[in-house]
């Protein structure tokens, strides 16, 4: 039986699935993703909402025979796919085959590393590294995943996991019970192994650089999520130097130090010494002006920063100490692994440093490398970025190495149908490529609002008109609304104007994890969220409890951001248009995933409100409209109100 026919009404997944129904759509992808797995081909298919993707490649999958990897965009995705979604696929085709689930090593507990902070007293979070403790003894996997009780982001587990600069590797004393290494063993024997992106770029570096593997040898790769991979590409294929590696290394070294009897008296100072430089860094860098905004803080070109005379000379301090720190290291070394450890550490974030004081303060880009220098801040620390600009023909490159079959899927992959954005942005080379729709009925229960009147979005009080027009549609919708935003000053201003302007409840990004958001708002069933960028994809609210998302602008990148600049900048040196070829389909493309937040499932129903007047009056405007689902437009807020009044008689 072909796995289409397995979705079918009478196939083996409706025996297994309550409330199956079969779709076209579904079927059509299992069956090609069927053949791109027997003729190791690469597939690009773009799977509207509800098509039902992610059960069209598992059944493929796994009737194939074949060993697959499959990678997804976010551990949250990871799990459920490991842990709901494969089961029922392998229980509905009764077909034996072996299933592994592999993450980044620092989702795993590091039993060294538990130990040594433990021995060292570490004061600030002994509870919870007893909590860990007692978790230890009872954990098959080590996955923090299973952990409850501590939070994903607490600062706790940095000290109970290691990563690929501080893991001691065949050394460790714990070696043989490592749950990384088991993790990597059952994924190596596994028929079908769970990923996600990182890890896929993590293996393809570690190829490259000729260092072994993490991934077993593989007959296909299939990518959910795939439109976030060119930006996790450029992250993996370029050089980082953060404050955090810094301050590990200084907290590593000092509580190994300490383990070793200590002796050597001068070593706290000089990490003292370089933990006070590089927070001296971060501080020249607050005053940078960055116009472009992330989540975590600014995106400063590398010539504004080298433009202050402070920032080259901290930097250079920076430089200087840990220089200093290899030195006292390169004699304490010899006094036990995790010293050792730490000396190879400070190698390489010498290395690191020295790229970039070594660097030219008058340019961005480097021509000869292809690559741009910036950096970033967070709300503690930051990070200093060598992006490559184009990561096509890297990618492209690690595919052909690895002689496997390549499929790629995302509910946004195309502009207008046209593939192209994507294929080029990996360097794919003729893939077949298909668009599904969407089998949900998007005329009978979606409406898009597009309001009348509104000014240019680079008016000083767009933000306050745009909240004005929103009150009669978040009043007709009774709360139950997204209001997704391009810019945190946006959401800003919109969050003090709506805390006086409606009755509902408001629950604004940065108030609280976007996870205890989520779950606060479908509780509530009348709220109101207030998000950024993390809002706009990735998030899953069925039914009445959300009826309307609100959309400000179009997501055109932020004009300022300086690895934008750079990739524009070499497109108009190369002749082309930057603006229709690369910032036009990107914002199409986050455009569709912001507005897919609305319709979630068959009998969702909704208003979708598109504020920028950019849309209609502009001739890009019609690029944005043809790409998304083909819902009936007004911009009367009366036929707003009569609809929400129709769907609930």
């Amino acid at each position: 039986m072909s796995a289409s026919e397995h979705l079918s009404e009478h196939g083996s997944i409706s025996r297994v699935l309550p409330g199956f129904a079969p779709r076209a759509p579904q079927q059509k992808m299992a069956a090609q993703v069927e053949a791109a797995i027997s003729q190791r081909g690469v597939l690009v298919v773009e799977a509207g909402t509800g098509v039902g993707k992610t059960f069209a490649y598992l059944v493929a999958a796994i009737l194939s025979g074949k060993r697959v990897v499959i990678a997804t965009g976010t551990k949250n995705l990871q799990d459920q796919l490991f842990h709901e979604d494969l089961p029922v696929v392998r229980e509905a085709l009764s077909v034996s085959v072996t299933t592994a689930l592999l993450k980044g090593r620092a989702n795993y507990l590091c039993l060294h590393r538990l130990a040594l902070h433990r021995a060292a007293g570490e004061r600030r979070h002994r509870h919870e590294l007893e909590v860990i403790h007692d978790w230890a003894g009872r954990t098959r996997s080590g996955d923090t995943a299973e952990m409850d009780d501590i939070e994903e982001d607490s600062f706790v587990w940095p000290l109970a996991t290691s990563n690929t600069e501080n893991c001691l590797g065949a050394e460790c004393a714990h070696y043989e019970d490592c749950y990384v290494l088991k993790a990597r063993r059952e994924a190596q024997a596994a028929d079908v192994v769970v990923i996600n992106h990182h890890l896929l770029f993590a293996d393809m570096a570690l190829k490259e650089r000729g260092f072994g593997d993490i991934l077993p040898e593989t007959d296909v790769f299939i990518i959910d999520e795939a439109h976030q991979l060119p930006e996790v590409a450029s992250d993996f294929f370029g050089q980082t130097l953060t404050s955090r590696q810094l301050y590990n290394l200084c907290k590593d070294t000092q509580t190994e130090h300490l383990k070793e009897s200590g002796g050597m008296h001068e070593l706290p100072g000089a990490l003292a010494q370089l933990e006070k430089c590089a927070a001296d860094l971060r501080l020249c860098m607050e005053n940078g002006r960055g116009d472009g905004q992330s989540e975590g803080g600014r995106r400063l070109p590398w010539r504004e920063l080298q433009q202050r005379r402070e920032f080259p000379a901290a930097l250079r301090a920076v430089a200087d100490n840990l220089t200093a720190m290899r030195d006292w290291l390169d004699q304490a070394a010899e006094r036990g692994k995790g010293l050792e450890n730490c000396h190879k550490r400070s190698l390489e974030l010498l290395r690191l440093t020295q790229l970039f004081t070594d660097a030219p303060a008058t340019e961005d880009a480097d021509a000869d490398t292809d690559t741009v220098r910036w950096a970033d801040t967070t709300q503690r620390g930051f990070r200093l970025h060598s992006t490559p600009l184009n990561v096509a023909e890297i990618f492209r490159d690690n595919m052909q190495a690895m002689q496997a079959g390549w499929v790629f899927t995302s509910a946004t992959l195309s502009v207008g149908d046209d593939f192209s954005h994507f294929n080029q942005s990996l360097g794919l080379q003729s893939p077949v490529t298909q668009a599904l729709g969407s089998p949900f009925d998007y005329a009978t229960n979606g409406l898009r609002y597009l309001p009348a009147g509104l000014p240019e979005p680079s008016t000083p009080d767009y933000t306050r008109r745009v909240c004005e027009r929103a009150l009669p549609v978040i009043e007709a919708a009774g709360g139950r609304t997204f209001m997704l935003f391009t810019s945190h000053r946006a959401l800003r201003i919109a969050a003090r104007f709506m805390a006086d302007a409606i009755d509902y409840p408001i629950l604004a990004q940065g108030e609280a994890p976007r996870q205890r958001l989520l779950k606060d708002f479908k509780a509530r069933g009348n709220a109101v969220l207030l998000g950024t960028a993390s809002f706009w994809e990735g998030v899953d609210v069925r039914g009445e409890a959300l009826s309307c998302v609100i959309i400000d602008k179009l997501p055109f990148a932020a004009p300022g951001d300086p690895v934008l600049q750079a990739r524009l900048e070499a497109m108009r040196k190369r002749g082309q248009n930057p603006f229709a070829e690369y910032q036009v389909p990107a914002a199409v493309v986050a455009l569709k995933q912001g507005a897919g937040r609305l319709i979630r499932d068959t009998h969702d129903t909704g208003v979708l409100m598109l504020c920028d007047p950019r849309l209609l009056g502009k001739g890009y405007g019609e690029i944005f409209l043809r790409s998304l689902p083909p819902m009936p437009i007004t911009r009367d807020v009366d036929e707003v109100r009569r609809f929400f009044r129709r769907r609930a008689a």
